[in-house]
């Protein structure tokens, strides 16, 4: 059910808690999408063990802006109350941010924002949380032309914010997409990240359309492409919807018996008979629908580029403009960055058999800070998984957001085809109640008070 007005206002920050959790929503957002976790997480938590504060600055189309506005303009959210509870008496001491979908970029500019600050130094950060976020951004390394469609009329229809997670933007001075400087080591987004107690991802494995597996579990492979071809391991308590993060998955020691010919063929006609509605249907839509699209987003880029510019012209932003690499950082030439993302314009679906050998050479000390899912993948990927044809970029993202270290929780939701608005109940459908086990994982066993 979503939230009634009193229990909404129970939300509102009273004063009386010493922790701070702030809840970031995701693109075309709004603060209503997070009811369902803001209400469970203040059931759990009294108003005088936790205060809860719902992001809105980025509401609706705002979130066209790109991350870095979106993530300035969450700080000052967060900064005001931070101000406001000072005054009245009652700091906050620990922190908490929790970004759900494009939000998780959002909540990782921000905290970069609150540590150069000096937050840091007098709140202890505790949980940093993500559901469904595209760590490594949202270009489709698929072989083929409706691939390469995808990724550069994709990037081209969501303003900023779109180039950024296609990674074709080049991010202020930096010469490099957004995505990359987030996840430099030397950035002061790394360093605040690594200050959080526990850092965990909650990621769909199958039918997240909006923010694929490989993406929001930070992942070189994607075992999930062919259920019937793995085993999947649960945890009990959470089974079938939670994963087992220590050993989720693994290739079937043996193949299901080939059916006949003649079942298989008659099978498959049978499916391609029910589905001919569908198919004529969206040859019919898909053109129009293009149209529609391709003139909304044109006028949502226009108003989002103006807000942009009145954002840049606003008072106090001068304290954001802060180095974003310390001691020299590691930013690469810009004809480096522009060979790379040609490069990666070629790449096919999955990487030769050579280039996994190559992978495997990777220092030992980077590999033991590894999560266990992701050394399995690198020590055996030829055997088990074949590595997905990521960009550079993305690859040394994935290097250097593991090394850091999340603990990822694995999310299977069956009963409904948009799992990425079931994984936080997005709205009181019953199709999504899946996604209440996701909530009361997150609540019982990853979530520090």
């Amino acid at each position: 059910m979503a939230i009634a007005e009193s229990e909404r206002a129970s939300l509102d920050p009273q004063g009386k808690a010493d922790h701070l959790c702030v809840l970031v929503h995701g693109l075309w957002g709004n603060p209503n999408h997070l009811d369902y976790l803001a209400n469970s997480l203040r059931q759990k938590h009294p108003e005088d063990k936790l205060n809860i504060l719902v992001a809105k600055s980025n509401s609706g189309s705002y979130t066209y802006d790109g991350i870095e506005t979106g993530g300035e303009r969450v700080t000052q959210e967060i900064e005001e109350l931070l101000q406001e509870l000072i005054q009245a008496g009652t700091p906050i001491v620990k922190l908490s941010i929790v970004g759900y979908s494009l939000g998780g970029l959002i909540a990782r500019y921000a905290i970069g924002l609150l540590y150069s600050k000096g937050w840091f130094e007098n709140i202890k950060p505790i949980n940093f949380t993500t559901f469904a976020t595209p760590h490594l951004g949202v270009r489709t390394p698929l072989r083929g032309y409706h691939s390469h469609l995808w990724n550069a009329f994709g990037a081209r229809t969501l303003s900023s914010s779109g180039r950024q997670l296609f990674t074709i933007d080049t991010f202020r001075d930096t010469k490099r997409p957004i995505l990359s400087v987030l996840a430099d080591p030397s950035s002061i987004f790394i360093r605040a990240l690594s200050e959080f107690k526990t850092r965990n991802l909650y990621a769909n494995i199958v039918n997240d359309r909006s923010a694929p597996y490989y993406t929001t579990a930070i992942s070189s492979t994607d075992p999930f492409v062919d259920l019937d071809a793995i085993d999947i391991r649960t945890l009990k308590s959470y089974s079938p919807t939670i994963l087992d993060p220590d050993n989720p998955v693994s290739p079937k020691s043996t193949k299901e018996p080939l059916q006949p010919l003649y079942i298989r063929l008659s099978s498959g006609g049978q499916s391609l008979l029910t589905r001919i509605p569908l198919y004529t249907a969206l040859i019919a839509l898909i053109p129009v629908a293009t149209v529609a699209w391709t003139i909304n987003s044109g006028i949502q880029s226009f108003r989002s580029n103006k807000r942009i510019q009145l954002h840049e012209q606003g008072k106090g932003l001068d304290s954001y403009r802060i180095p974003l690499l310390m001691n020299g950082g590691s930013a690469r030439s810009a004809v480096s960055g522009a060979f790379r993302r040609v490069n990666s314009a070629h790449g096919q679906d999955y990487l030769p058999e050579s280039q996994d050998d190559d992978s495997d050479s990777t220092d030992e000390d980077a590999k033991e800070d590894l999560p266990k899912l992701e050394l399995k993948r690198t020590s055996s990927r030829k055997a088990d998984f074949p590595t997905l044809a990521l960009s550079d970029e993305q690859f040394e993202m994935i290097q250097n957001l593991n090394t850091v270290g999340f603990k990822k929780y694995l999310v299977h939701i069956k009963n409904h085809g948009h799992t990425h608005a079931a994984i936080i109940v997005r709205s009181p459908k019953p199709g999504f109640d899946e996604g209440k086990v996701v909530v009361r994982h997150w609540l019982d066993e990853a979530f520090e008070l």
